[in-house]
């Protein structure tokens, strides 16, 4: 009797085990993925187009939310509101550790003198404030928040846009100043952009496969093995903000040269701003409507 006990005791290990490696693998591949291929792709396609930093920081702010997208449409999916509400609250705090890391490490804190920079990153601290209070939030009420959640999307970008507008005229005419000395930007290049057109198809269908075999193990962790769900939401957002974390020393890197590293900041900034967002207002969105449609 105690041989067969601690015979199905081994083997329901083992299987946690099993679980427990391919969820570090399906999230692993998903970073991988996402930082090798998606952002690197994105970065290319927005200089082949002559985007500003702001724009590109944009863009990459949305690249790099994929990795969320994926894991908290997978969550809700399967029922676990829960994990990707914790999700976004750890994705959020830790891309904003690792702004002010990349930040201090590259030196650029004159930076943040700057009027538009401190009005975002105070919208920054917003975006890691109100998941807090979703915490508390029945499930069922959580639908009827999408369109407040998408009107504060559309407000804090329209703050943001306003914000540089006023604030930041010396960095744009130093972008133009740069592009007409330098002409680093590849204009009209068809054959460059159809190309990482391409990719990205490509790579948001591959991506899409392993969200969904993400979402499958997450499911048994919860269900079967009782892993509670804020425990897997918090891994998660540690897993999911690596790309960010890269993107944030490679856009000071980039502009290293810039005047007092003011463009590195201004990309870096808006990453951060437009990954946070994302993730709180429009993925957050799909994700209970995905809870509220499937569960």
């Amino acid at each position: 009797m105690f041989t067969l006990v601690r015979e199905l005791m081994e083997e329901q290990k083992m299987e946690l085990l099993w679980e427990i490696i391919q969820f570090i693998f399906f999230s692993g591949l998903i970073v991988i993925i996402s930082k090798n291929i998606l952002v690197k792709t994105l970065r290319n396609l927005a200089e082949n187009l002559n985007l500003k930093p702001k724009t590109v920081g944009d863009i990459a702010g949305i690249a790099t939310s994929v990795p969320e997208l994926l894991t908290i449409s997978a969550s809700s999916f399967n029922g676990l509101l829960g994990a990707s509400i914790y999700n976004v609250l750890s994705s959020n705090v830790i891309n904003f550790i690792q702004y002010d890391a990349a930040i201090m490490l590259n030196k650029n804190q004159k930076a943040l003198k700057n009027k538009a920079i401190k009005i975002d990153i105070i919208l920054v601290i917003i975006t890691i404030i109100l998941p807090i209070c979703f915490i508390f939030v029945k499930s069922e009420l959580q639908f009827a928040m999408v369109p407040v959640l998408i009107l504060l999307y559309i407000g804090f970008k329209k703050i943001n846009s306003n914000v540089h507008k006023l604030y930041l005229h010396d960095e744009d005419k130093e972008i133009e100043e740069q592009e007409a000395k330098e002409n680093r930007w590849e204009r009209g290049n068809k054959k460059k952009v159809a190309k990482n057109i391409c990719v990205l198809i490509i790579t948001g269908l591959l991506l899409f496969v392993v969200g969904d075999l993400l979402g499958d193990t997450l499911e048994t962790l919860c269900s079967r093995f009782n892993v509670p769900e804020f425990i897997v939401g918090i891994v998660l957002g540690f897993v999911t903000s690596i790309p960010e974390l890269i993107t944030f020393f490679e856009a000071q890197k980039h502009h290293k040269n810039s005047q007092n590293n003011m463009l590195g900041v201004i990309e870096a900034t808006n990453n951060l701003l437009m990954s946070n967002v994302m993730n709180l207002f429009i993925i957050q969105s799909v994700g209970i409507t995905i809870y509220s449609l499937f569960s």
